[in-house]
């Protein structure tokens, strides 16, 4: 094992997206033999697994606790510096979140003391300024206190806030650094871009047409809402009225997407037989093998401007 890695946290819905981004990481980079890369899956620990059904704080809010949801696999970001024995650096990343650049380049970068990097979000109105936890830089030795297990069941305590969790709000003061905006581009991709991050849930490329299958404060979509309900809740979530997934705004970004799963289908990382299972499980769009064929296989930024 190098002592470096990148961890792609995940779970069955997003799988297909997971491999992508694993081959996305080594097909970009100068050097892929200086990482390593793992997928850790939602449904491989038992902490996430016995907390189905019951309540947690989120948002100042109880809600329910379900592993059936689109983004189950997050309290796993928390894991990675156990899961590497407190040594060595490691970035940990979303499943939708692809490598446009050569991830050694956020593996070099100057850390000066700070134990982590992130994007720093600004804050708003609504929103204190924090950090996006989706894509992070880590030096696992001064991340000892870091404790899923147990920083999870502060959530269901009411001890701690969900969002506050996800946001780094609970880190020590001056513990975390920041890193550019393009290695945590949020559906934005050009010449800058380093990691592309589809964040949005709702035009994630593979998923258009789909009925949609995440949770958003506490409520499945997919379940079976009255029309004026489904509306109601469409314009506080952004989702589709119609509760399915829509087409990504970005042309380019699609192509992006099924030009590497075609370079998966090709060297064996996902077989054809998985993407047709994948596909009848409705975690994958109906024509992906043909969005592949058209695709075909292009330079990384897939003429986006």
């Amino acid at each position: 094992m190098v002592d470096r890695a990148v961890y792609i946290h995940s779970n069955a819905k997003q799988l297909i997206g997971a491999l992508v981004a694993q081959h996305s990481l080594r097909r970009n980079s100068a050097a892929p033999g200086r990482f390593d890369v793992e997928i850790i899956m939602a449904e491989d620990f038992e902490f996430l697994r016995r907390q189905e059904g019951k309540t947690y704080l989120r948002e100042g809010k109880r809600v329910i606790w379900t592993n059936d949801d689109l983004q189950s696999f997050t309290p796993l970001r928390f894991a990675v510096p156990a899961l590497r024995g407190y040594q060595g650096r490691a970035v940990l990343m979303d499943p939708d979140i692809f490598a446009v650049g050569d991830i050694n380049e956020l593996l070099d970068a100057d850390m000066g003391q700070a134990s982590l990097l992130a994007r720093r979000m600004a804050a708003d109105g609504r929103r204190p300024l924090h950090y996006a936890s989706s894509v992070m830089l880590l030096d696992c030795a001064r991340l000892r206190h870091w404790d899923a297990e147990a920083d999870f069941q502060k959530t269901f305590d009411g001890t701690v806030d969900y969002r506050d969790w996800m946001w780094l709000l609970t880190q020590p003061a001056g513990s975390i650094g920041t890193f550019g905006d393009e290695w945590n581009d949020f559906d934005h991709l050009d010449q800058n871009t380093k990691l592309l991050h589809n964040t949005h849930r709702r035009t994630q490329p593979w998923k258009t047409g789909l009925r949609a299958d995440f949770t958003s404060r506490g409520t499945t979509f997919g379940k079976r809402l009255g029309i004026k309900a489904r509306k109601a809740l469409a314009a506080i979530t952004g989702g589709s009225p119609t509760g399915y997934y829509s087409a990504h705004p970005d042309p380019a970004q699609e192509r992006f997407f099924f030009g590497l799963l075609g370079e998966c289908l090709d060297n064996g990382s996902i077989s054809p037989a998985l993407l047709e299972a994948e596909i009848k499980r409705e975690h994958v769009r109906a024509d992906a093998f043909e969005l592949v064929r058209k695709a075909g296989r292009k330079p990384a930024l897939q003429g986006a401007a």
